[in-house]
């Protein structure tokens, strides 16, 4: 397999367990959503399958320093800073 999509499967996995983690948690710390989670947190779990793929497309290509260019590494951006 090519180096690309070993790196977006691992980052798609990445992704997808902070996406679960993020909901599981609001839904479990809000009252109101707690009372309906057996039906909330099968939700989260379909999302997060669903986005992972997706934002992975936008960050796995900061992960090749030949996409990225040498210049722009060291200099950084919004989220590297």
């Amino acid at each position: 397999m090519r180096t690309n999509t070993w790196l977006r499967i691992i980052v798609s996995m990445q992704i997808n367990a902070i996406l679960f983690g993020l909901g599981t948690i609001t839904v479990l710390s809000v009252p109101s959503f707690a009372l309906h989670a057996k039906y909330l947190i099968p939700a989260i779990v379909v999302l997060s399958f669903g986005l992972a793929p997706f934002l992975a497309l936008v960050v796995f290509p900061r992960m090749r320093v030949r996409t990225w260019g040498r210049q722009a590494w060291r200099q950084g951006d919004i989220i590297s800073g």
